[in-house]
């Protein structure tokens, strides 16, 4: 392993230097609500909104015509998909992308002989022609048993909303499963979809927050007749100030008060309009005028377009390129890095990295340029910041602000992004206390990691 480092450095930063001009990541997100009910006896109460797959960047292009030019059939360029709920005793479900980029599971369901608490989504892909990418999981998925009919509590926080969090949107007309419409951002316009799903943050107000594009947000959980904003977690684009109301059969209850749980039913009313509730009308959304209750002043009679099921979502996304040609081993799993800290500064400056399915394989690289790194753990890599110099020859310190993204690279050239740059802050002058032991330090460190390859 020792000789193919040697033989392969100057092809490895070549392929680094090529990655970051053209950014040609194969990007897997897997989209999911952050609770499932239960399904009881022969029923099959599908997960709703059902996860859904997305293949985003144009890495995914680019390596099918790579993999044409390279003379492989068409067949064995295609690319497979299951998915299943990591339980060995039920099937993988196919997934079928059918020239698009996502893929919807529609019909996957956890029953009540599986006692886990939590579990996960497990994405198998792979080419029809034999290279299999690996398995990618979801984030923890919680089990339920059903919707809270109870007032909640704030001791359950795991099944109430905090503001600043994602949720999904759903109608369904007359309980009908065929029905199901989600709240969804298409063309700029807020939309009721029947295939896809939007993911919005809700953010809760101050009740005294005028209507304007930029909106002062507070921390807490979202409770009935809070007054709320929807934002669209891919556009942007927001509602205009809603007041989130418990829904109660075919009306609005105006006092309700407690905490929003998941898969509980309510409605938005418009604030300061005349009774105006956000609506669907088949694939558009409208505002319906609610009318008064002849017998109950505390609440106001809505049709079931303005009421929507609420669920918290959550997001689990992955970035990989073949940095050195198709690997040859699944690029799962793939290491997330989710903070810096720098120890030190100058000649002696560490970068300690924190994150997820960390590895002895693993090398940090500063743009095109390698930086010795040892392994700590799973959550942790060490590596020495490289000297200004690599970037800009003959400088003898940091003259201005020098920004450059960090990535890992796996042993077989697989580059993983990790989002995060590191910034060279400007120095008076050359350095002259240099700290003699330095080389020493990670000697041991260098030859630990060659040996593990």
């Amino acid at each position: 392993m020792r000789d193919w480092k040697k033989t392969n450095i100057c092809h490895c930063r070549d392929a680094m230097r090529k990655y970051l001009s053209e950014r040609g990541d194969l990007v897997v997100v897997i989209l999911h609500s952050k609770v499932a009910q239960k399904s009881y006896g022969n029923e099959k109460r599908f997960f709703c909104p059902p996860p859904c797959i997305y293949l985003l960047g144009n890495g995914w292009r680019k390596k099918h015509e790579q993999m044409l030019m390279n003379g492989e059939p068409e067949q064995d360029c295609q690319l497979g998909a299951f998915i299943g709920i990591g339980n060995s005793e039920f099937e993988m479900q196919q997934l079928d992308f059918n020239g698009k980029n996502f893929s919807a599971a529609k019909t996957l369901f956890i029953s009540d002989s599986d006692k886990r608490k939590h579990f996960m989504l497990s994405l198998k892909l792979f080419y029809s022609g034999g290279q299999d990418l690996g398995l990618f999981h979801s984030r923890r998925i919680k089990v339920i048993s059903k919707p809270s009919k109870k007032k909640q509590s704030l001791k359950n926080a795991d099944l109430c909303i905090a503001s600043g969090t994602k949720v999904a949107l759903f109608n369904r007309l007359r309980s009908q499963t065929v029905s199901t419409r989600y709240l969804q951002v298409e063309n700029g316009n807020f939309h009721a979809s029947s295939t896809q799903w939007g993911a919005f943050t809700i953010h809760l107000l101050d009740e005294e927050q005028s209507e304007a594009e930029e909106f002062a947000v507070k921390d807490g959980y979202i409770h009935y007749g809070s007054t709320v904003k929807l934002v669209c977690s891919v556009t942007g684009m927001a509602l205009p100030r809603l007041i989130i109301r418990k829904v109660d059969k075919q009306t609005a209850l105006l006092d309700a008060d407690d905490p929003v749980s998941q898969l509980h039913k309510c409605c938005f009313y418009l604030k300061d309009t005349e009774r105006m509730y956000l609506c669907l009308s088949q694939d558009r959304i409208i505002q319906f005028q609610a009318t008064p209750c002849p017998k109950e002043s505390n609440r106001e009679m809505i049709n079931d377009g303005a009421s929507w099921t609420i669920i918290s979502t959550d997001k689990a996304e992955y970035m990989f390129y073949e940095g050195m040609g198709p690997a040859c081993i699944p690029v799962t799993p793939v290491p997330t890095v989710h903070t810096l800290h720098l120890n030190g500064g100058g000649d002696v400056a560490l970068l300690e990295l924190n994150g997820e399915n960390l590895s002895p394989a693993l090398r940090v690289w500063f743009g095109d340029v390698e930086a010795e790194t040892m392994y700590r753990c799973q959550e942790t890599l060490l590596c020495v910041v490289p000297d200004i110099s690599c970037f800009y020859e003959g400088w003898q310190w940091v003259r201005h602000p020098t920004q450059v993204p960090i990535s890992l690279v796996r042993y077989d050239g697989v580059i993983y992004s990790t989002g995060l740059s590191f910034t060279y802050t400007p120095e008076p002058g050359p350095r002259t206390n240099r700290f003699s032991g330095f080389e020493d330090l990670f000697a041991n460190q260098k030859e630990d990691y060659s040996n593990s390859l």
